[in-house]
């Protein structure tokens, strides 16, 4: 049976579609805190050997990727998405086959129709999916119907803080990445 806790080791990062254009259709307040959010999960995915990747659906349309992650998720992929789920996409699936990870975790922008395409069809291909919940966002309501949706269907979902300490598992890692990474936590706005 495979381990109810996320094993990094298992685990690609996938930042779906957080681009300028999308995020200005949410809520200011609603959107507080989520681009550091997904720069934090960066972080812990780096000190945890997790593989990551972003994409980017039409770009010319709603920008690239959002400056603010540029260093955040920098030596990371970050590929053109003409499909809305990710595993339907001749390009991205490929690429996140490719990683060889069964369990993948997704961030971004929208929850009911990216994010949730994107579970759902990862579902389907036998794949274990995670959702951040408050690091995924839609304007509106369709923010937790997306989360609804993608509960229903199976898809595991937590929060930021519970997921960096799956991926670090230990107190002398915790305590490594706090060193590495000294006030990051709080400089981001992520409750630890």
């Amino acid at each position: 049976m495979a381990s109810r806790l996320i094993e990094a080791a298992d685990c690609v990062l996938v930042a779906v579609d957080v681009q300028r254009g999308f995020l200005d259709r949410v809520e200011a307040e609603r959107a507080a805190g989520f681009l550091d959010r997904i720069a934090f999960l960066a972080a812990s995915a780096h000190a945890a050997g997790v593989a990551g990747l972003a994409t980017v659906e039409t770009p010319e349309q709603w920008g690239g990727l959002h400056p603010d992650l540029a260093g955040a998720l920098a030596g990371w992929p970050v590929l053109r998405k003409e499909v809305f789920g990710l595993a339907d996409d001749p390009v991205v699936w490929p690429a996140l086959s490719a990683t060889g990870r069964g369990t993948v975790v997704l961030v971004g922008l929208e929850t009911d129709v990216c994010v949730a395409h994107s579970a759902l069809g990862l579902l389907d291909r036998g794949l274990r999916v995670v959702c951040v919940e408050d690091a995924v966002l839609s304007p509106g309501a369709a923010h937790e119907a997306g989360l609804a949706r993608m509960r229903a269907a199976g898809v595991a979902t937590l929060l930021t803080k519970q997921l960096h300490y799956e991926w670090l598992r230990t107190v002398a890692a915790a305590k490594a990445f706090g060193a590495a990474n000294p006030g990051l936590a709080e400089r981001l706005g992520v409750t630890l």
